[in-house]
């Protein structure tokens, strides 16, 4: 193949593109992965912080914006995807490739990583753990131990990754169980305590495009419909800001967000799929001897047979991410809230402004529901912490294995003496030591966060805003990769092409707002007063 393009990078090898096994039962374990894994991840900080604080506040008539968030990152999760299948490299790696070089884009991949170093979850799981020790919401006096946990959950959520032969071969099992047990508990408490009418407000919630929160008059919030409004009234209505950031967060983590999104393409390789059984995967510690991984990804001849080849590969994109992440997604988002919007009022802590409350609320008010006997109340609450924990510890694990992974691929094939001198079953030790650093780094990001009192909401405000940034920027770069990298016969239709340009259009338009309304502000006012 004398027509790759020359890159920033060493040119691909060449190599024979696998043949896909066919889609079916026969093959399920085969097949069933990097979508499950990706919604493991994902019903984290949006699902179960922003999500039911959203409806609690709004009802669900502000959960069209998980609907925007989720099919955006649809298409972008694809061309992640597409980008894997035919180099058996990760996008970020991809992102080396391009001009003005790696150390560039390794300045930006720092920048955007902001978002990562800051252990929002596995705060929230301290907070969760508390609650269960104490029987009882944490207050301020009890932050010293709400700390103390937090500190341990760092160091406790890194174990897993140890084990397994392949450091996604443990994330799997992991992501399948949580997968399993946070929606069969949110079905099970909908389908026997929600109402009709809940059910109803939540899943319509997903279609009522053009609802926006404004002032009622009283000092509160409604939600109106801006459409709706603009036909009556003639003029748009006046969107109430005060919320913003909460709304930014929301949007940030609904479905993915921020990088975690990107980390597809490096699952799609480790599960082997497409060029990624040529090129390899990061070993664990205890049983991956025998897991190598190659510096520098691998393309196929581009003639008839190949792409008969391919497009059985990309079926499986195609069904991964949209009959299994999708979905997993909007039900992951709203069975959460299902329980928020049913239950959160019950809370003694509904409407407060308490530091710890978030991640509480619904776990409260199902412990003081009326028309629940004593025994059930005592027991849905300490299980709705449990499965909070199950929510944020994986979370907070798959984070600090999304960026020892994303380094580790970055700097085993942007660095030319790591490529010249380490073997390709060495890769591992890039990422334990990264990841390592990453725990040590918490340590000191959880205790300058826990200075400030509201610390677990605060954390994942910041990081679900960062994700926005994130989001956007890459959603361009990913297809800047698939327009000129690929051959044309692989490259994304105008449709795809589209929908990844309106997430990266989404995603930044997002920030800019937060940005303008919350954030410069804030800035303004400190030369001010400077």
């Amino acid at each position: 193949m004398t027509n790759l393009p020359k890159t920033c990078l060493p040119t691909w090898d060449v190599a024979e593109l696998p043949e896909p096994k066919s889609l079916g039962l026969r093959n399920l374990a085969g097949f069933i992965g990097p979508g499950i894994v990706m919604c493991g991840i994902q019903i984290g900080g949006g699902e179960w912080l922003f999500g039911p604080a959203i409806t609690a506040k709004y009802g669900g008539g502000l959960m069209w914006i998980a609907t925007v968030a989720i099919l955006c990152q649809v298409f972008y999760n694809v061309e992640c995807g597409r980008y894997a299948l035919y180099t058996g490299e990760p996008v970020f790696t991809g992102f080396m490739r391009t001009k003005p070089g790696p150390g560039f884009w390794m300045s930006i991949a720092m920048l955007l990583s902001i978002g990562a170093l800051i252990p929002g979850l596995s705060t929230n799981a301290a907070v969760v753990l508390t609650s269960m020790y104490l029987d009882r919401p944490p207050t301020l006096e009890d932050a010293w131990m709400v700390n103390t946990i937090a500190y341990v959950c760092l160091g406790v959520v890194v174990l897993p990754v140890l084990i397994g032969g392949k450091v996604y071969n443990m994330l799997q099992i992991i992501m399948t169980a949580k997968v399993v047990i946070v929606l069969s508990f949110c079905l099970f408490i909908g389908l026997f305590f929600v109402s009709a009418q809940g059910w109803f407000d939540v899943f319509s919630g997903f279609l009522q495009f053009g609802n926006v929160p404004v002032s009622d008059g009283q000092g509160g919030e409604k939600v109106v419909n801006a459409f709706f409004h603009f036909a009556k009234h003639g003029e748009w209505p006046v969107i109430a800001m005060a919320n913003i950031a909460v709304l930014g967060a929301f949007a940030g983590y609904a479905g993915g967000g921020g990088l975690s999104n990107s980390a597809y393409s490096n699952f799609v390789r480790d599960k082997g799929w497409g060029m990624g059984s040529q090129v390899g995967a990061i070993a664990s510690a205890v049983g991956g001897r025998n897991v190598s991984l190659s510096h520098i990804g691998k393309v196929f001849v581009i003639d008839d047979e190949n792409l008969r080849k391919w497009k059985g590969w990309w079926k499986y994109i195609v069904t991964d991410q949209f009959f299994i992440w999708m979905p997993g997604c909007f039900m992951g988002m709203a069975l959460p809230a299902l329980l928020s919007i049913e239950f959160a009022e019950s809370s003694t802590m509904f409407g407060a402004d308490l530091p710890y409350s978030q991640p509480l609320i619904s776990a409260d008010g199902l412990r003081h529901a009326s028309g629940v006997s004593e025994p059930a109340r005592q027991m849905l609450w300490m299980v709705t912490l449990f499965v909070g924990l199950m929510v944020f510890l994986p979370s907070q694990m798959a984070i600090v294995d999304d960026f020892a992974r994303r380094w580790t691929d970055i700097i085993w094939s942007a660095n030319q003496r790591v490529r010249d001198r380490m073997k390709p079953n060495h890769a591992s030790r890039i990422y334990y030591l990264l990841l390592g650093c990453y725990v040590l780094w918490s340590f000191i990001a959880a205790t300058i966060f826990l200075m400030f009192g509201d610390a677990p909401t605060l954390m994942v405000t910041v990081i679900a805003n960062l994700n926005n940034v994130t989001l956007g920027v890459t959603a361009f770069h990913i297809l800047w990769l698939n327009r000129n990298y690929l051959p044309e016969p692989l490259r994304p239709h105008w449709f795809n092409q589209v929908g990844i340009a309106c997430c990266g259009l989404f995603y930044f338009g997002m920030a800019v707002l937060v940005f303008w309304i919350k954030i410069l502000p804030l800035i303004v006012g400190s030369v001010e007063a400077a």
